[in-house]
């Protein structure tokens, strides 16, 4: 698929999402920005993901959040049952879109059977690497971009010893990642019992 290929799918697959279709819609003129939102999909490498802000596959969005996370839990739900009771926690930094990237994590983590940990609020990544070994958790996630300028976010991953995700690991969610729809758009009904069931949020 081309990058115009892929700006045109986007525009048609996410048509409702009105903020995401206007973005795309206001670049529609610059063939240089359009190429780089689509070239290529955002790399997800040693221990995660960053990139831009914005709508295109070359971005850090909902969207690739979500298939990303979807690739993690694949691989997770892959390698011994017992890893979906012990859980992942995930955390967030005061970077945009921060709260809203850890939340879909979580919401994907727990359609997919996988019990969370989410901390309220803002907490530094010492303090997630920490959680994951108190709590015996499988793994970790941080939405954190940390010395990238303000337009970045990114997405880490940290395993069941606190550190990040070995790169061989790492290799394994992104070949998860490659599934079916490769936009991974998630419009699915978390009933509130299955929220209460797999979702724990951390206070401290």
């Amino acid at each position: 698929m081309t990058y115009r290929e892929a700006y045109e799918t986007w525009l048609k697959e996410f048509a409702d999402d009105r903020a995401t279709v206007d973005e795309l819609k206001a670049i529609a003129g610059d063939e240089k920005e359009i190429e780089d939102r689509f070239y290529t999909e955002l790399s997800f490498g040693t221990a995660g993901m960053r990139g831009v802000l914005g709508a295109g596959t070359n971005r850090m969005n909902l969207y690739n959040v979500r298939r990303a996370t979807k690739g993690f839990a694949d691989y997770i739900n892959s390698q011994n049952p017992e890893y979906r009771q012990r859980g992942v926690v995930i955390a967030y930094d005061s970077r945009r879109m921060s709260p809203e990237f850890a939340k879909a994590s979580a919401l994907v983590l727990c359609h997919e059977g996988i019990h969370v940990y989410l901390f309220d609020e803002l907490r530094p990544v010492p303090v997630l690497s920490y959680a994951v070994r108190h709590l015996h958790a499988i793994a970790g996630i941080v939405i954190t971009a940390s010395h990238n300028p303000p337009q970045y976010n990114g997405y880490k991953v940290y395993w069941e010893d606190g550190a990040q995700m070995p790169p061989e690991y790492a290799d394994q969610v992104l070949a998860d990642r490659a599934y079916g729809n490769k936009l991974y758009v998630l419009f699915f009904c978390l009933f509130e019992k299955v929220i209460k069931k797999l979702l724990t949020f951390c206070y401290w």
